[in-house]
């Protein structure tokens, strides 16, 4: 069992930024994509935003609610993912996940389909981000 050890977030106001981290071992996902997700009260899990493997490592996807805001990148050994929050809103506010796909690889069109959910084998435990001022 692969296990993600996620660390950042936190508080910040409206406009600030915060950095979240996902670890694995080494070795242990660098054949598959991995997405962040987030899920606010009451609402549905929500994928954020997709890095491909490190041989695809310039295809990265995001939600339109994130686009131009987030930033998503991978270390080298493939193991380790990042997401930059910038501009932070209210609406930002949520517990993040970072998640491997065990069938996939790329970032295709259809990434962030819920129908995919299944093939998410190994997560992170979750990091509350609240954005409020």
């Amino acid at each position: 069992q692969v296990r993600l050890r996620q660390s950042g977030g936190g508080s910040v106001q409206p406009g600030g930024s915060l950095r979240l981290s996902c670890i694995a071992p080494p070795f242990s996902l660098d054949r598959h994509m991995l997405v962040w997700f987030r899920q606010a009260p009451g609402k549905d899990r929500e994928a954020v935003s997709c890095v491909s493997i490190m041989d695809d490592v310039g295809r990265t996807k995001y939600s339109p609610s994130v686009k131009g805001r987030f930033t998503i990148s991978r270390g080298n050994a493939g193991n380790t993912v990042w997401l930059q929050m910038d501009s932070l809103k209210p609406e930002d506010t949520a517990v993040y996940y970072c998640a491997a796909n065990v069938m996939r690889s790329h970032c295709d069109e259809n990434w962030d389909d819920p129908s995919l959910r299944d093939e998410y084998k190994y997560w992170g435990q979750g990091t509350q981000v609240t954005v409020s001022s």
